[in-house]
């Protein structure tokens, strides 16, 4: 029989789990220069050479370090970020004396000696998983788990506000489905328009972020400040426009996963927007958006149903 503490405990939801490369974390491009180029000892004596120097910034390090500050001061946690890294456990080192000296609380990780890390994503129970190997992102989502591939960071790092996390995310084959995106494919964008419009108030399935904005959605309930505005702010940045917008904001109500912001671009370049809206990361399926995002935010490429550069619901 189980006391009350052993209840509260199995009662607890799990945190949002972020699993995340180390060079998606930290900016290892000059390492990985020497990797590809001279090899893997060279590598390795490079990694150990600088084991004790502190790793620069990489693209979602800003996101990462203003989600665990979201934690509460104690035991509890409502965000976990996970090392996962085909580092040996001999340069994990560094890795871990970043964490250490930046401050962040990363306490856990898996290093694989050169073999792909996607295999540990749902052995740690990972919501979103970030990282630079397109093989490793690629397995990952066929898993079923959010995935991205980040590119560069920005040369520029939103500051402000301090005590917020800003998440903008496509529609369409990222937090929805691609069953618009098909009937546009296959009948052209008049058939697309008049299918949205007669399903309006139907909500669509979800897609490979589905259920990580559910589980983004509680996190953003859980931070909100005193007055109701939130920590945790989430904006879907779409090509849809009206009519087509309608069943976007049906869906998310159906769904109870409000957006605080929704910006229904049609023809236009969302980088503008992004920057905008002071994004902390960005996700779409498209290359052309990512691309054209990475200048201004960090952006991550989201595996696709289809060419992710081949244009898809232009307005």
């Amino acid at each position: 029989m189980l006391d009350g503490a052993q209840t509260n405990l199995l009662e607890r939801p799990r945190p949002l789990t972020i699993g995340i490369s180390t060079r998606a974390l930290f900016d290892l491009e000059e390492e990985h220069r020497v990797f590809e180029e001279q090899g893997v000892e060279a590598y390795s004596k490079l990694q150990r050479e600088r084991e004790n120097a502190l790793l620069a910034k990489g693209t979602a390090f800003d996101v990462v370090e203003r989600l665990l500050a979201l934690n509460p001061s104690g035991s509890t946690s409502l965000v976990e970020v996970i090392l996962l890294s085909r580092n040996s456990p001999d340069l994990s080192l560094r890795a871990f004396n970043s964490v250490k000296e930046y401050g962040l609380r990363i306490e856990r990780g898996s290093f694989t000696s050169g073999r792909p890390v996607a295999p540990f994503v749902g052995a740690w129970n990972i919501d979103l998983f970030l990282s630079n190997d397109e093989g490793d992102v690629q397995t990952a989502a066929r898993a079923g788990t959010a995935a991205a591939k980040l590119g560069s960071p920005p040369e520029e790092r939103l500051q402000i506000p301090e005590d917020e996390v800003r998440f903008a995310l496509d529609g369409d084959a990222v937090v929805f489905d691609a069953e618009s995106d098909r009937i546009f494919a296959e009948q052209g964008l008049e058939a697309f328009f008049e299918h949205e419009t007669k399903n309006a108030q139907v909500p669509l399935n979800r897609g490979p972020f589905g259920n990580f904005l559910h589980k983004l959605a509680n996190l953003r309930a859980q931070v909100a400040r005193g007055d109701g505005t939130s920590r945790v702010r989430i904006a879907i940045v779409t090509a849809r426009n009206a009519p087509a917008h309608a069943r976007v904001v049906y869906t998310l109500r159906a769904w109870g996963t409000p957006a605080d912001e929704a910006h229904f671009v049609g023809r236009n370049e969302k980088a503008p927007i992004l920057r905008a809206l002071g994004a902390h990361i960005f996700f779409d399926d498209q290359q052309k958006h990512v691309l054209g995002a990475s200048g201004v935010v960090p952006a991550g490429l989201v595996p696709g149903p289809h060419d992710p550069h081949k244009p898809i619901i232009p307005a």
